[in-house]
């Protein structure tokens, strides 16, 4: 019969560390399962801790057999594991902002409760960010049903980074907002096949934004804004990630790294409230902040 699972305390896990993965979940035991059991099989980084924090309706996921397992398993791996419930629920923007602020590491992966990472990504990863020096690295995951469905209008939408990653600005109404058409389907990991990189190699790609798998230097994540942005946007959005990450791009650029060994599950979302995109807000703040800013202060008026 499956004991007690021990929850950890947030004063115990926040610690300094190397990285830590911080993944938000919601009535989903199984996927969480299976997103662990990728994590478990990931030895290239030794010191990475784990963050879970449950939004389920009912018992948390984490408490499921197969998911409590995992979760020994990591610790049995000297992995520490803090698991943690958030309600009531307020968003995907605040569910992040929380998990964020249980983690003092280096760098912090947000990973989504339905992705399998395969061994040796977060090492690849890793390597990735502190090559770069960039604010952030990603892999877009894969949707292996439809590996079938090879869409070569997509493909020229790869291109790689020839020289150092540097700052970003990325909107709807620039050419580089259509680079996200290569992620959805198997899109990339058609253009994967094409590369066809030797064991071992990886290249960074330049990117809009990457949903799933995302792995950033905390302190700029922290530096540009994080999740706090959650007060400003209803609790029935989406797009909290790329609100995230189009600040990250504009201050300390980011990349796609490939191959990507981050694969989809394609379960049906848990989140059905998505009336909002919460990047479309944060820019219009941002566009509103900077055209009502005066140019220049005067100095002839009393404060």
């Amino acid at each position: 019969m499956n004991r007690p699972l021990d929850l950890g305390t947030p004063g115990e896990f926040r610690r300094p560390r190397r990285l830590d993965v911080l993944i938000p979940t919601r009535n989903r035991p199984a996927e969480l399962a299976v997103t662990l059991a990728g994590l478990a099989a990931q030895v290239e980084v030794p010191d990475f801790g784990v963050v879970v924090s449950d939004q389920s309706d009912d018992d948390p996921a984490y408490a499921h057999p197969a998911a409590a397992t995992m979760v020994r398993a990591l610790r049995h791996r000297e992995h520490p594991v803090l698991l943690t419930r958030r309600l009531p629920r307020r968003g995907l923007a605040e569910h992040r902002a929380y998990l964020l602020d249980r983690s003092v590491a280096r760098y912090v992966l947000c990973l989504d409760d339905d992705v399998w990472l395969e061994p040796g990504t977060l090492g690849r990863l890793v390597t990735a960010i502190g090559e770069l020096g960039c604010g952030f690295v990603g892999n877009a995951v894969h949707g292996l049903s439809y590996a079938d469905d090879v869409r070569p209008e997509t493909h020229g939408h790869y291109e790689e980074w020839d020289g150092p990653v540097v700052p970003e600005l990325v909107r709807p109404d620039t050419p580089q907002w259509q680079r996200a058409a290569i992620h959805p389907a198997a899109n990339l990991l058609h253009v994967q096949q094409e590369v066809g990189l030797p064991p071992g190699a990886w290249r960074a790609y330049k990117i809009s934004w990457i949903g799933g798998c995302v792995l950033y230097d905390r302190a700029a994540l922290v530096d540009s804004g994080g999740f706090e942005f959650w007060r400003r946007v209803p609790a029935n959005h989406q797009g909290e990630d790329v609100a995230a990450q189009l600040a990250v791009l504009a201050r300390y650029g980011g990349a796609g790294v490939l191959p990507s060994g981050a694969y989809h599950l394609e379960s049906p979302t848990t989140v059905t409230e998505r009336a909002v995109e919460a990047w479309e807000v944060v820019a219009a703040d941002t566009t509103r902040q900077t055209t009502t800013r005066p140019a220049r202060a005067d100095t002839t008026q009393p404060a």
